[in-house]
């Protein structure tokens, strides 16, 4: 349960995002593991978290890596057996941690038995009916079905060869070709992810994500480029999930990726009977800006109000440009179709580390729960020079490199050493890590950081440690203080303040009996620039 008033714990949780490939290979791989992420789970409850979120760890072709899934009940081998995960579940649990899985409701991989029997079994079949098949335009189809793009470049549609040899019917995939989309108006769809739901909520799991988690349900303008959301179709889903998810004993979760500009839409799939929370994207894209954080709060804040859901702050995720780079650069907020013109902006890593550290105390801060990517405690930055021969991603390859993609956040942790795999793989691996890391990371291994009082790690560290602790932090109220041109700050009750100054010149701190923590020592009795503190009030 959560210290406020006695919630259930996802209400104001800390939740660490591991992504699995690249958190820790114990076999030598250079591939992460299910046996590295064991070996490292007292550093996640030493750090103070209450939950782990994973990533895609099903077989899967890597498409996308690991969200084009191949098999929803099984783990994929690279990460190990499903015996190695109910272990983890369970040794994360002994020491206090809760673990939330990735679902991907929206498509499957195009390995998956489903989508090879659709292919096999022909035109009209009750297999294709599972999937988004249909004939071409064209005198012979020999054009898709619409003009519809996909989110990761290129068409949405892909023909196929039917079994006799022929060009056939074409498919929906809004992301990758490798990525058939659902047809969720099918039952038998609809049944199976209830299957798949119960398969690892009896396996102790202790929340779902949802991947895409607003475009399940489609209605095709056949005659234009756009896909429309089935907007009720999505919520009775979501209805039927809940219901699944309350019948379990203990407190579990159901969160949802939901890239919705509308608040009132974000905030219809928070209902009492859908959704326990969702991604709080707006927040995340925001330029350091103090007053475009701050609407970017208010309006957060007003959303889920109605519904008496708690709001979710988060500063990165495995999709995103790292903060210490996004925050080192004159435009700081993030958008995908920007990714390549903001690359090309100058770039103070420096100035990028002092607002991420000054971003974080902001985020833990702030009322309901939190989430962080692995390596956003370590303070590392975007990897902008991976060479283009070793780039994985679909949205570099499918936009022909007008997309830079997404691996540069993916880059494996570092844990000690002064050279790569810098404790990432084991000294005797047979293989590099499947992404390159820079060799200037040395300085930012979890073991160079450990002791170090002036480190990201050690900041982490003490904010998780005061946010546990401390009555007024977790899920509640915020009361803004008046402040300076430039400058955030609020109370919450009892007895605490944030300021964070995101001005260009050193404020004062509004009165306060005792300093908590700081991002950076103050400049006397000031709060320098890019700078956050939490006070006792």
């Amino acid at each position: 349960m959560s210290k406020a008033d006695n919630q259930p714990w996802w209400r104001d949780a800390v939740i660490y995002q591991v992504y699995p490939r690249s958190f820790a290979d114990a076999n030598g791989d250079g591939v992460g593991d299910l046996a590295g992420i064991t070996e490292r789970l007292p550093y996640l409850r030493g750090l103070g978290v209450d939950a782990l979120w994973f990533s895609p760890w099903y077989p899967s072709p890597m498409a996308d890596a690991g969200y084009d899934v191949a098999d929803y009940r099984d783990i994929d081998p690279m990460f190990g057996t499903i015996a190695e995960a109910e272990a983890l579940i369970g040794q994360a649990h002994a020491t206090g941690m809760r673990v939330v899985i990735d679902i991907v409701p929206n498509h499957c991989s195009d390995a998956h038995p489903w989508f090879q029997d659709a292919l096999a079994a022909g035109p009209g079949s009750a297999q294709r009916q599972r999937f988004w098949f249909r004939p071409g335009r064209g005198r012979d189809g020999e054009l898709p079905p619409t003009e519809l793009r996909s989110i990761f470049g290129g068409p949405a549609w892909t023909r196929v060869t039917e079994p006799d040899g022929t060009p056939g019917e074409w498919y929906l995939h809004l992301f990758a070709a490798q990525q058939p989309d659902f047809n969720w108006a099918n039952a038998e769809v609809r049944t199976e992810f209830l299957d798949v739901l119960r398969f690892w909520l009896d396996r102790g799991v202790d929340g779902i994500r949802i991947d895409s988690a607003a475009v399940l349900m489609k209605e095709l303008d056949l005659a234009g480029e756009t896909a429309y959301t089935d907007v009720d179709g999505v919520h009775e889903i979501y209805r039927e999930w809940r219901s699944l998810t309350d019948v379990y004993m203990g407190e579990r979760v159901l969160i949802g990726e939901l890239w919705l500009p509308d608040h009132q839409r974000f905030a219809d799939y928070l209902r009492p009977d859908e959704l326990h929370g969702a991604f709080n994207f707006e927040f995340l894209c925001c330029p350091w800006d103090a007053t475009r954080l701050r609407a970017a709060i208010d309006e957060s804040m007003a959303a889920h109000a109605p519904v008496s859901a708690p709001a979710t702050w988060v500063l990165s995720n495995h999709d995103v440009t790292r903060p210490v780079t996004r925050f080192g650069r004159t435009d700081s907020g993030f958008s995908f179709p920007d990714r390549l013109r903001r690359r090309g902006l100058p770039l103070d890593l420096e100035l990028g580390a002092r607002r991420a550290r000054a971003g974080a105390l902001l985020c833990l801060a702030l009322p309901g729960a939190a989430y962080l990517y692995q390596g956003e405690e370590l303070g590392l930055w975007e990897v902008e020079d991976i060479p283009t021969e070793l780039l994985q991603d679909p949205m570099f390859h499918r936009s022909a490199g007008a997309d830079p993609g997404r691996d540069g956040c993916r880059v494996p942790m570092p844990w000690s050493d002064v050279e790569p795999p810098f404790g990432f793989s084991p000294r005797t691996a047979t293989s590099p890590p499947w992404l390159p890391q820079p060799l200037a990371w040395k300085d930012l291994t979890v073991e160079a950081q450990t002791g170090d009082p002036h480190s990201m790690l050690e900041l982490y560290r003490a904010a998780l440690r005061i946010r546990a602790a401390e009555p007024a932090l977790g899920d509640g109220e915020l009361r803004w203080l008046s402040a300076p041109e430039g400058v955030l700050a609020f109370a919450r009750d009892p007895g605490f303040a944030c300021v964070v100054n995101l001005s260009p010149a050193a404020v004062p701190l509004p009165p306060h009996e005792s300093v908590l923590l700081t991002s950076k020592p103050l400049d006397g009795a000031a709060l320098p620039p890019d700078t956050a503190a939490w006070l006792r009030r």
